[in-house]
């Protein structure tokens, strides 16, 4: 949240005039992971994450950042700023809950998938677009509906969305099935009348739910 010299939010150029505001913030958190080896940081205009190896440099960088946003007349937003244990807590950043958890092998992982407000809106999306066309065709809503879904899933498929991506499915193709018995005036979901498959192919609906696994890049050295 800015102060005296604040960006206005929801603007073309919003993202632009972020990075040319919070270019001191940059340099100050790119020259503390030279200095410790234990800070690294990713910004998207301003929303900014920092990632911290526990102990006496969490207070200090802090601290720093404080000082920084105070010369730049740039005041924190209270609500969405705290610092996280990640070996107990989470974060929110760009649409992924970010969060620690155990491998098969023992060994703690990062895990990122969509969070709650994500996933909500989503639904909350695609509900309007169920209710709107329910009294079209069955091309028409496949039509309105595919787009929603190859953009959220594009977006998501890198994290560790596949549970996620398995609700997503079932959600639609439950509506889908609702909404052609409907158009045959009988009631239930025609569980018997169409499998997974021939119900795909009936409604042409998005299906590629599939994964992109990234390299993750190394976390600060301890």
């Amino acid at each position: 949240k800015a102060g005296k010299k604040g960006i206005p939010q929801g603007g073309v150029l919003s993202p632009l005039l972020a990075n040319i505001y919070l270019n001191e913030i940059d340099r100050m958190l790119e020259k503390a992971g030279r200095v410790t080896g234990k800070v690294s940081y990713a910004r998207y205009a301003d929303d900014l994450v920092v990632l911290v190896y526990p102990g006496e440099w969490v207070d200090k960088v802090n601290r720093r950042l404080l000082e920084e946003f105070e010369k730049i007349e740039v005041q924190l937003n209270e609500e969405k700023s705290k610092i996280v244990n990640m070996e107990k807590g989470s974060f929110q950043f760009l649409g992924f809950e970010f969060r620690m958890v155990k491998a098969k092998n023992g060994k703690r992982r990062p895990d990122y998938k969509p969070n709650k407000k994500a996933r909500k809106e989503l639904l909350e999306k695609l509900k309007y677009q169920f209710h709107i066309y329910r009294s079209n065709s069955l091309e028409r809503l496949v039509e309105a509906i595919n787009p929603i879904l190859r953009g959220w899933v594009n977006y998501f498929r890198i994290g560790n969305s596949k549970k996620v991506f398995s609700f997503i499915r079932d959600w639609v193709n439950r509506k889908l099935r609702r909404h052609l018995m409907r158009k045959k005036q009988k009631k239930g979901f025609g569980w018997k009348r169409w499998s997974k498959e021939e119900l795909l192919k009936i409604t042409g609906i998005y299906n590629d739910y599939r994964l992109r696994y990234l390299r993750q890049k190394a976390l600060p050295a301890r």
